[in-house]
């Protein structure tokens, strides 16, 4: 690991070695700041050239601590590696050496062998919880993690996007050692774990920045969330590469997947952010970069971050399998089998097309690698952003889940499944928080008026049915059980396949393109690195089709039945090399 000190990583508490740690807190518009220690100890920071104050006292792992600015305000080190209960409380100094690693040696995983599973912490109960679903999602064919925001945020429950101490991993879960060892199981399994950064905004309770430090945000720029951050300064972009080098260098987490970086107004920082990782990660080790990003800018997938999550490919499989054309899924109403087929053909279907707000979105994907989408049927935004929290097995029949599934699991498209998809878990999956007074009636009130475009939420008082998201039994009704399902023998079969037959031959593999074959149905074809070639046929009709079937079938959602293509049905065949067109 890069030794650290004030040049290369300056925001926080960092242990100089046992006894004594260095203090630096960006504070532009503050005359004085000191330490507060909880044994009511006071030490004057030394103010610094750019707004920086920083001070070397004797202070060793686990004090708890504070800043006090100017005299009047108490706060919490917007760089804490550690809360002691909450955002408002003491920060916790720690020392990122106390954690013994069992698995040092690991190097992760290329990223064409991802097969990821997105899951809630605190959902699981905890980083100690998280580690006993690891040999089952092993066993599985799971070969990654991917962890919702873990940033300390108010409260005890939260899906984590409310996150404003963005280097403390959330009390309720566990200490920061309980984290680490959660990756290094994770790691005996032979398990890559990503972490959900969120880097476009602070939460709403519990960001004291802009009492100290205005010019960390930029007031004439506006985002859903308020004002937007200034990531033409250099203290501030440091804070979240250094934040981010953090999970990866320190904690050893395999990759970053960075949230609606649509929001961010500043390509430059993007790019230096993955710049920053490939320069700053040992050579030889596997970290990938994946990005959300509304705007489909293709070029960022180019050179800089390994993927992107598609949305695209879960909006338009939602609008065929479940009729549903509300709101955001109106862009994928007309025309929804031809826009499969380009999704499945180029990997974005906005590609420079008209939104239904009028706008152009996205940029020409047709030359990118198939890996560089991340496929889905579910994540949390798709089921979590659901009134109700409803799964995809609750709206659409088990034939076409099935079918759905296999195109899923056994495309070249990097698959990501949503906790509780493998078993069709019958526990909803809600939008929770755990904020008090005006500002829970303003959550409440606010999630509830969300889907007034939505027609079986345009009466209020159907609205009014919506769960409250601070409640206590919201979050507690989002906890998946993991009974046995015979979905989760699919998984299995079908990921079993796709590690044997596919995954050692994605490097190099390149869209073929893919066809219209009725309403509902697509044929697509791929060329694998070892170049045999990869077909999948789909019906997600009621009628069946006279399609005939490829030879060299390697999997079928329904009876083989000669010349056609069954309703609902799914079917995946592998030519060897030499042996097609």
């Amino acid at each position: 690991m890069p030794s650290r000190t004030l040049e290369t990583w300056p925001h926080g508490a960092i242990m100089l070695d046992a006894q004594h740690t260095r203090f630096a807190l960006w504070a532009p518009d503050a005359f004085y700041v000191s330490v507060e220690l909880q044994d009511g100890k006071s030490i004057a920071m030394l103010p610094q050239a750019d707004g920086w104050f920083e001070v070397e006292t004797e202070c060793p792992a686990g004090t708890c601590y504070r800043y006090n600015i100017d005299g009047e305000q108490d706060v919490p080190d917007p760089a804490s590696r550690a809360q002691a209960l909450d955002v408002h409380g003491w920060s916790v100094v720690v020392d990122p050496l106390a954690y013994q690693w069992r698995h040092s040696q690991w190097q992760g995983r290329p990223w064409h062998e991802a097969v990821i599973y997105e899951l809630h912490v605190g959902a699981l109960g905890g980083y100690a919880g998280v580690q006993k679903h690891l040999p089952r999602l092993a066993e599985l064919g799971v070969t990654a993690i991917e962890l919702m925001p873990l940033a300390q945020f108010p409260g005890e429950r939260n899906w984590g996007y409310d996150g404003v101490l963005l280097y403390a991993p959330q009390a309720s879960y566990g200490s920061p050692e309980q984290l680490k060892a959660l990756i290094d199981s994770a790691h005996e399994h032979g398990l890559a774990v990503i972490l959900d950064v969120v880097y476009n905004h602070f939460g709403p309770d519990g960001n004291y920045l802009g009492q100290y430090a205005q010019g960390f945000f930029e007031e004439d720029v506006h985002t859903p969330w308020g004002a937007g951050i200034d990531f033409d300064r250099r203290e501030v972009r440091d804070f979240f590469l250094d934040n981010a080098l953090m999970w990866l260098l320190e904690y050893r987490f395999d990759g970053l997947r960075l949230d609606a970086v649509h929001a961010i107004d500043n390509p430059g920082f993007l790019k230096e952010l993955a710049q920053r990782v490939r320069q700053q990660v040992d050579t030889g080790r596997h970290v990938w970069l994946v990005l959300e990003n509304e705007l489909n800018q293709a070029r960022l997938l180019k050179h800089d971050f390994d993927a992107q999550w598609n949305d695209d490919f879960h909006n338009v499989l939602h609008v065929l399998l479940t009729g549903e054309t509300d709101a955001y899924y109106s862009d994928f109403a007309q025309d929804p089998t031809e826009k499969l087929a380009r999704c499945l053909g180029e990997g974005f279907i906005y590609q420079g097309h008209t939104t239904r707000h009028g706008h152009a979105r996205g940029e020409p994907s047709g030359d990118l690698p198939p890996s560089a989408f991340v496929a889905f049927l579910q994540n949390h935004d798709q089921v979590g952003n659901r009134a109700l929290g409803e799964r995809l097995h609750q709206l659409c029949s088990p034939q076409a889940l099935k079918a759905a599934t296999t195109l899923l699991l056994m495309s070249p498209m990097i698959p990501l499944m949503f906790m509780g998809d493998e078993v069709n878990a019958e526990q909803p999956f809600l939008f929770f928080t755990d904020h008090h007074g005006e500002l829970a009636e303003a959550v409440r009130e606010g999630r509830r008026n969300e889907f007034a475009d939505f027609a079986a939420f345009k009466d209020p008082e159907r609205r009014e049915q919506i769960p409250d998201p601070n409640a206590l039994p919201t979050f507690l009704q989002s906890a998946p059980r993991f009974t046995e399902h015979e979905h989760a023998q699919l998984y299995r079969q079908l990921l079993s396949l796709r590690h044997r037959h596919i995954v050692p031959h994605l490097p190099g593999s390149v869209a073929l393109g893919a066809q219209v074959l009725a309403d509902g149905a697509v044929t697509a074809r791929w060329r694998l690195g070892n170049g045999s070639l990869l077909q999948i046929d789909l019906n997600l009709g009621a009628t069946p089709l006279d399609h005939p079937a490829p030879p060299h079938l390697l999997f079928e959602t329904s009876a083989h039945e000669g010349a056609q293509l069954a309703p609902f049905s799914a079917r995946v065949a592998l030519s060897p090399v030499g042996d097609h067109p």
